[in-house]
């Protein structure tokens, strides 16, 4: 549904986009992440034909952004990470008045207002300027127009910025219902929690380049290393400790408590929990330590030349000459 390959775009010598190439399929979410100045919005404003390219090529729902942005337009819902309100409108008015920009049948429409309004919590209000709104009520109005002609791809930036944490959960659930649903979506944010509970597959994006792109499970098993396991025992661990290393490499331990690496658990596992048993101990839990995005996402941002500051990665980007206009590549 989303297919770009070597996608970028420079304002006259800045590069604000090096060289894009990831793909999304119908009722997959992936998440672009991505420090400030990374180049995610302006990805997306390419992907949503709002901005054309300077060079690479990108389909969407079949459609080319170049030859075909009004097939484009058409099939995407887009929310941009500072939508345009017109605050003078009320929230049906303004709905009704987007609905109809879109082609959406009358009789439709109203139909898929009050269902989007009611899932967002926000129906009682739909008759207040949207002047009177507060900053997560007007996301909520945001996201809702991009759902209004009910679109096979949604490209989100920020959707849950500034909403409080029972808005955002319901905007999460509304998200992960439309992927059930088969829809496609390409989600920008900066809250990896989010991102960990939306994606399908995370694409980081650093200096207007994907540096990784893949599941969240992947991403940490490459980045962090295999799954660290932890025992937890009903008792003291003394003795334990070594005879377990003999098996397995123990990194730390407590009292009662060890952790191990265990690159197969599936294998190492169950001989661990022999050994236990052999040696008498009684054991309360055995589960995989968790290993956030957070993680992940800092070990591949800080490493190396990677952990230059904004500053300094905006004046390196400004430095660049830009790349030819179509088809080749970026110095």
């Amino acid at each position: 549904m989303i297919e770009a390959v070597e996608l970028g775009k420079d304002f006259g010598s800045f590069t604000a986009v090096a060289n894009v190439t990831l793909d999304a399929r119908q009722g997959e979410a992936v998440v672009l992440l991505g420090p400030n100045g990374a180049g995610k919005t302006t990805t997306v404003r390419m992907l949503a034909a709002i901005l054309q390219p300077t060079r690479g090529q990108a389909v969407v729902a079949g459609y080319d952004i170049e030859a075909e942005p009004v097939q484009v337009r058409e099939r995407v819902g887009l929310l941009t990470e500072f939508p345009g309100l017109y605050d003078r409108m009320t929230a049906l008015d303004y709905l009704h008045f987007f609905g109809a920009l879109h082609g959406v049948p009358p009789t439709v429409l109203l139909a898929r207002i009050k269902e989007i309004l009611r899932r967002f919590g926000v129906w009682e209000a739909r008759r207040l300027r949207l002047g009177e709104f507060s900053k997560g009520m007007r996301q909520k109005i945001a996201l809702a127009r991009a759902l209004l002609h009910d679109p096979p791809v949604l490209m989100l930036d920020e959707p849950t910025s500034a909403m409080d944490p029972s808005s955002a959960r319901l905007v999460r659930q509304a998200i992960l219902a439309l992927k059930q649903a088969g829809r496609t979506l390409l989600i920008c944010t900066h809250n990896l929690a989010e991102a960990e509970q939306l994606a399908d597959r995370i694409a980081i994006i650093r200096l207007g380049q994907i540096i990784a792109f893949d599941t969240p499970q992947a991403l940490r098993r490459r980045l962090l290393g295999p799954p660290l396991m932890e025992v937890r025992l009903n008792g003291s661990l003394d003795g334990i400790g070594p005879a377990l290393g003999e098996i397995v490499r123990v990194v730390e331990e407590g009292a009662t408590w060890l952790r191990y690496v265990a690159p197969e658990p599936e294998q190492v596992n169950p001989q661990v929990l022999r050994r236990l048993a052999g040696l008498g101990a009684e054991v309360v839990t055995l589960s995989e330590v968790p290993r956030s995005m957070e993680e992940v996402y800092l070990s591949i941002v800080e490493s190396g030349e990677e952990a230059m500051s904004e500053t300094e990665a905006l004046l390196q980007r400004r430095g660049r000459v830009a790349g030819p206009s179509r088809g080749g590549g970026v110095s």
